[in-house]
């Protein structure tokens, strides 16, 4: 690996230029709608905008983006730059009396509705430190008033992970603050960070721009937000579970009516109704952005037929009255016809994307051509909310196809492809060596066709990583992709890349798998999680069981390692298992950190009895996840 230097930012080409004075006159920018409602409201704010942990390092630092002024530079998409100016503004805004919310204090927003004598706290950020950064400004200018409520939006941990910023495991245990989300709430929050949580943070650095300067030739936003906090990711878990559209919930005087949504946005999701303030919290179902049906980091694919379908049901619901919508991104709209308009435009938004990829794929069409082909119609490609600030017509539209035909195309070729290194390998010998394949690519660059000096490039790198003209191409090719990407997201990929190529790894700056999501694990999801540690080569012909006996719950169970598969059972056993752990749910979890010793375990309040040494042979299986697997380079 490269060691880690600091190279300077090549300026954006001729063609990129270009592009960018072409979309100044196609889209509507003398449209300040948006700006007004940006800061409309405006309470106060903090100064600077910066969140530090006791040590000194820097958690959050909004005030990096004071360069978001005036027109965009070259380097950077005019649309991208206008979005990422609205998205920096800070501080504490009034929604409507009663309703406050706090942005540019994470990725997030924190919203406070205040109660009888309390307030109720929504999406309280990624971290714990800015989510108390958040509380403080709050209070500062609205008074010390304590947390009643505190409500999950949904299943994403920038909609969860400040909590303990807010409130504390005491004081819901106490029943001085209760804690509402959707059904099936901790089950999706805990496995998305979990199961796949290694490879989706590594990706998340480069989606978030974690490597990149604050500056027109780096990190300028992601488009729902600027970036993500790197403090203490937090969780307690919910006290109420809310399961069905139409309850009806009062809290400390306030009346909130939910309405599920579940598989949009999020696998986990709702949305909310303040009857007596007219105000609507769409959570991310509604936001000023095309969002993700498949997020660039990694996840489940999201359903925008179900999304779209929720969106006419609030519309249903609500839109006889609303004055406001307010959500867990971006900034408020205001008045009942520009409401139901904003939510018009978004539901026609996934449900026109949704019914023109399946037409196309009906008549043969793979994911890639759909998204070459695919246009919107006037009233969607010339609204600001539904551009493609974070989620991106090309990609939503190859994440529908995902969805409904998988990763095959039909097409036999692509049956039984070689690996990316056996294939980069054949198309550099197939165009005359490294050398000439980088002559023939640096042509394509000087006329503007980036897309395929990338496809080119990458495979002379793949083919051999320590090519230094090749990954120089290749890195100023990512340079002039990202600084014409509108997408905020792609911005982040693209520049990414380019920072790995010429400085090296920077590997994963956010992990959400903290100690108190691992510690929120179910029994079943921890086992699930041990499993798909197994190195199952490894594992092959390795046998053993584990009985695990959780007595503050009355459950059992048997779990086995046989033919590389980690497996368990609830079900009554007969004969006894090679070794025992005694332990309570709440301390189970201890299990995950890795000290599978006698004398860890019984630090972690786990008793053992019988063969210690099993413990010791499982452990040996295991292979957890690389965090700072390479992306760029093989």
């Amino acid at each position: 690996m490269p060691e880690r230097s600091e190279t300077t930012p090549k300026p954006a080409a001729a063609p990129i230029v270009q592009a960018h004075r072409a979309l100044l006159e196609s889209l509507p920018f003398a449209d300040r709608q948006d700006f007004e409602d940006a800061t409309r409201g405006l309470v106060g704010r903090r100064e600077p905008n910066v969140v530090t942990a006791q040590d000194g390092t820097v958690l959050w630092d909004n005030a990096s983006y004071a360069f978001l002024q005036g027109d965009a530079p070259e380097t950077v998409n005019p649309s991208l730059w206008r979005q990422s100016t609205l998205a920096a503004t800070d501080g504490l805004f009034e929604v409507v009396p009663g309703i406050y919310q706090i942005r540019g204090a994470d990725l997030s927003n924190i919203s406070f509705v205040e109660g009888d004598s309390g307030v109720i706290v929504i999406d309280p950020l990624i971290s714990k430190e800015t989510a108390a950064a958040a509380m403080e400004l709050y209070r500062e200018h609205r008074g010390d008033r304590p947390v009643v409520a505190v409500i999950y939006t949904h299943s994403h941990v920038d909609h969860f992970g400040g909590v303990k910023g807010v409130t504390s495991q005491e004081d819901v245990d106490s029943g001085a603050v209760r804690i509402y989300a959707p059904e099936g709430f901790v089950e999706h929050a805990i496995s998305e960070n979990v199961y796949a949580g290694t490879a989706m943070g590594r990706r998340a650095g480069y989606m978030y721009g974690a490597a990149l300067a604050r500056g027109p030739q780096g990190g300028v936003g992601a488009g729902l937000g600027q970036t993500t906090s790197t403090g203490t990711v937090t969780l307690i878990e919910p006290t109420d579970l809310i399961t069905t559209t139409g309850h009806e919930e009062v809290i400390d005087g306030v009346r909130i009516v939910f309405q599920m949504a579940p598989g949009t946005e999020a696998p986990s999701e709702m949305l909310f109704y303040f009857p007596d303030h007219k105000a609507l919290c769409a959570a991310e179902d509604a936001t000023h952005t095309l969002h993700n049906l498949l997020t660039l980091r990694g996840a489940v694919v999201r359903d925008p037929h179900a999304w779209a379908t929720y969106l006419t049901e609030t519309i249903d619901l609500f839109s006889d009255e609303i004055e406001v919508v307010f959500a867990s991104h971006h900034w408020p709209a205001w008045g009942n016809e520009r409401v139901v308009e904003f939510l018009t435009l978004q539901r026609d938004l996934y449900g026109y994307l949704h019914d023109q990829t399946l037409r196309l794929l009906n008549k043969g069409l793979t994911g890639p051509e759909i998204a070459e082909e695919l246009v919107l119609p006037p009233a969607l490609e010339n609204a600001w909310s539904t551009r493609g600030y974070y989620g991106s017509v090309s990609h939503n539209v190859k994440a529908i196809y995902q969805r409904y035909l998988g990763w095959f195309n039909g097409n036999p070729a692509t049956l039984w492809e070689h690996t990316p290194v056996e294939r980069a390998k054949r198309y550099v010998e197939l165009g005359g060596g490294a050398d000439a394949v980088v002559d023939k690519a640096r042509a394509s660059f000087e006329a503007g066709d980036y897309r395929w000096v990338a496809e080119l490039v990458n495979h002379v790198v793949f083919a051999q990583p320590d090519h230094a003209a090749a990954r120089e191409l290749l890195a100023d090719t990512y340079e002039q992709l990202g600084y014409g990407s509108e997408n905020g997201t792609w911005r982040d990929f693209y520049l990414s890349g380019a920072v790995e190529l010429r400085d090296g790894q920077f590997g994963t700056p956010t992990e959400t798998n903290a100690p108190d999501v691992i510690a929120a694990l179910t029994p079943s999801m921890l086992f699930d999680a041990i499993a798909i540690q197994v190195d199952g080569p490894k594992a092959w012909d390795e046998k053993l069981s584990i009985d695990v006996v959780l007595t503050d719950v009355d459950e059992r169970y048997r779990l086995r390692l046989g033919n590389g598969v980690l497996t368990y059972s609830s079900a009554a056993q007969s004969g006894a298992a090679d070794v025992t752990l005694t332990t309570t749910r709440h301390r189970l979890p201890a299990l995950a950190g890795g000290d599978l010793t006698a004398d860890g375990l019984a630090r972690a309040g786990i008793e053992l009895s019988g063969d210690a040494a099993v413990l010791g042979r499982l452990g040996a299986v295991l292979d957890p996840g690389d965090k700072n697997f390479a992306i760029v380079t093989p």
